[in-house]
């Protein structure tokens, strides 16, 4: 279906019976963004960003494993929760991959990296608050 359709659909009759204005912005809307992409704005199938998005993952990929051999190590929740936090971060790249490729659509893409972007920052907050020095719950004083 096209967005014409759509738009002519979902707007009141009194609207799309004034000469067509519905269909005309719709046709506009839809001209407008299909010449935004074929001007370079897209990021579906463009090999450099593709490039910018396999190193990241790489590069955070190394990052993870080795944030999963220190929680190995040491056992303790912080550490888990830096893996936690690492993991969301190879997500990201993984979800920005399938959106390069196609296979995420741009409003999923954006819906998902910032929803990882506040788990991030969040787990992140809570592994400095619980288990910095003179946390709540320490009960040793400082010196």
């Amino acid at each position: 279906m096209s967005l014409a359709a759509v738009v002519t659909e979902n707007v009141s009759p009194i609207l799309a019976s004034q000469s067509g204005t519905a269909t005309t912005i719709a046709t506009a809307t839809a001209t407008t963004t299909a010449s935004a992409t074929a001007g370079g704005w897209g990021v579906e199938g463009s090999l450099p960003l593709l490039g910018v998005v396999f190193v990241a993952g790489v590069g955070t990929g190394l990052l993870f494993v080795v944030s999963l051999v220190a929680y190995r190590r040491r056992r303790s929740a912080q550490y888990g929760l830096i893996s936690v936090a690492v993991g969301a971060l190879l997500a990201r790249s993984i979800v920005g991959a399938g959106t390069v490729l196609g296979v995420v659509p741009m409003p999923v893409h954006h819906y998902v990296e910032h929803s990882l972007d506040f788990l991030i920052a969040a787990v992140v907050l809570y592994a400095v608050y619980a288990y910095a020095p003179g946390s709540v719950g320490d009960d040793t004083t400082a010196d």
